[in-house]
């Protein structure tokens, strides 16, 4: 039985692309679920096919993550499902194709506010519970590529990346009772990709050239593929736990699991 059974994850930006596909991908292995988005409409969709198909408990809570009431929320609502073991982070807001200076102060909110404060916040939320789990937690934050590189027109959001990096850095180095990794879920075609290429603004250009070829060439993986392959991270039955460094178009290049088992107080970098 997958440890994840009758245990319950918080998930964001669970209404579409890849957290929509994460949690179908969850519910499979038995996983209670807290599902959060800004948008209610499809979380209670989801609710309705993941309780119907997979026989588990849902909840939703609709809103921004990155304010403490929501955070708070999910915790709550996680813990009074049972067997809370973890949150992860799936949300994020890309806004491409404006150079730095010509973003307005709405679209710097968004992309920060979903990358940056919203992580901080889920952290404040659930630290305090998951480290009085006896096997420990789990805080999983959705990473890029972006985090590594300067590019006209993602600027922000590559930026935003980063901070979520350095974050989950802290967050280990102020404790080992949560194992906590970034997981950078490949080229996936997603709203963001589609957005991407249809870029305009002044780093426009730029964004469409590097995005476009990627969808015309078919190198695009699907949100149930990106999906797929973190729930195999987390269920791997016999993977050294530390060992994975990549995940990334479809494939673990050091093995397919991080826990034996339970998941133990690591911390892991993609």
């Amino acid at each position: 039985m997958s440890w994840l059974a009758n245990k319950t994850i918080v998930l964001t930006g669970a209404s579409h692309g890849i957290g929509r596909a994460l949690a179908d991908a969850l519910a499979m292995q038995g996983a209670n679920l807290v599902l959060n988005a800004r948008s209610k409409p499809p979380l209670k969709e989801a609710k309705k096919t993941l309780e119907a198909g997979y026989k588990i408990k849902v909840a939703v809570v609709d809103g921004d993550a990155a304010t403490a009431r929501v955070a708070r929320a999910c915790v709550e609502q996680a813990e009074t499902l049972g067997g809370f073991a973890g949150i992860i982070h799936a949300a994020g807001v890309l806004h491409p194709g404006p150079h730095l200076w010509e973003l307005d102060e709405k679209q710097y909110d968004d992309v920060t506010h979903a990358s940056c404060k919203a992580s901080w916040q889920l952290a404040r939320a659930a630290y305090p519970a998951l480290m009085r789990q006896k096997d420990g937690g789990l805080y999983v934050l959705f990473g890029s590529g972006a985090a590594s590189i300067a590019m006209p027109g993602i600027g922000l959001y590559c930026a935003a990346k980063a901070f979520e990096e350095h974050l989950m850095r802290q967050l280990a180095a102020e404790t080992d009772a949560v194992t906590c990794f970034v997981y950078q879920p490949g080229k996936v075609e997603t709203r963001m990709q589609q957005q991407a290429r249809e870029a305009t603004g002044g780093g426009g250009e730029a964004v469409r050239a590097t995005f476009t070829p990627w969808h015309e060439r078919g190198e695009l993986l699907s949100a149930q593929a990106s999906a797929v392959w973190l729930a195999r991270l987390l269920l791997g039955r016999s993977h050294a736990p530390g060992t994975a460094t990549s995940c990334a178009w479809g494939r673990c290049e050091t093995g397919d699991g991080l826990f034996g088992g339970n998941p133990s107080p690591k911390t892991f970098y993609w």
